[in-house]
């Protein structure tokens, strides 16, 4: 049976999100069991089945949009999307309802400003962010892995949902923990650069390296967008292999899925 997160912020009611953990699906080995990820070496048809199972469980209104991520800053309006893309069939169970990964748009974040899109990022360590206006006509989804947050996909997400920073909500998903998150020189002065703040969220280590929180950088990060609302987070996937897929860990594994969408 599938299982998900549903994540604890105080949405309006129409506000519907979730993220999945590893457990539910079909596939075998290194992607046991409900991997969502097209493009990380596992069977398509069992692909296809946990994104089937996953519509049903989760009572999704359309097929969710999944991106071809690339760790970069570019946000798609699924609105937009869907109305240039008309020969596609977004309806849940439709025979077009698994897009092949060359026919995914290529972006980290999507935004839905109407109901009947569904918001989806694929992770595996690298961190999802949910947003929602607090009217609840509004969400988006963000890849944000360290590459992401440096380069400012969550500004760009802000400003495709287009209302004022004040009245959106964030929740922070699953996500590598600092303790297993190393990184080098390059990434801490990065990310000291943007905030000096950032600092704060890097530990050294016995190797000379840092150990980098995710969570405490993408708080940062809202805080000087003006999202003060921000909820999740503390979730630990390299230590956790029972629940949740960890690409550090493994390196040969599947992907979660978070999402958003908004109800009629």
């Amino acid at each position: 049976m599938i299982e998900w997160i549903t994540p604890d912020w105080p949405a309006p009611l129409q506000v519907k999100a979730a993220a999945t953990l590893r457990t539910g699906g079909v596939s075998e080995g290194p992607f046991a069991s409900l991997n969502l990820g097209s493009h990380v070496g596992d069977d398509p048809g069992a692909v296809a089945e946990n994104r089937r199972l996953l519509r049903i469980a989760l009572a999704l209104p359309a097929e969710p949009v999944w991106l071809n991520q690339v760790h970069g800053i570019d946000v798609i309006d699924l609105g937009s999307y869907r109305r240039r893309v008309d020969n596609v069939t977004f309806a849940a169970g439709s025979e077009n309802a698994e897009a092949k990964p060359a026919d995914a748009p290529t972006a980290d974040a999507s935004v839905a400003l109407e109901p009947g899109a569904v918001c989806v990022v694929m992770t595996a360590d690298c961190l999802p962010v949910l947003f929602c206006d607090t009217r609840g006509t509004r969400v988006g989804a963000a890849h944000a892995g360290w590459r992401g947050l440096a380069g400012g996909v969550l500004g760009a997400t802000i400003k495709a949902l287009d209302v004022p920073s004040t009245q959106l909500m964030a929740w922070l998903g699953p996500a590598i923990e600092q303790q297993a998150f190393e990184v080098g020189d390059e990434v801490r002065e990065r990310f000291v650069q943007l905030d000096a703040r950032n600092a704060a969220a890097f530990h050294s280590n016995a190797r000379g390296r840092w150990q980098a929180d995710l969570y405490r950088l993408a708080r940062n990060e809202l805080a000087r967008l003006g999202v003060t609302a921000v909820y999740g987070g503390g979730f630990q996937c390299f230590a956790d292999s029972k629940r949740y897929f960890s690409y550090r860990r493994d390196s040969r594994t599947g992907r979660m899925a978070t999402l958003v969408w908004l109800a009629d």
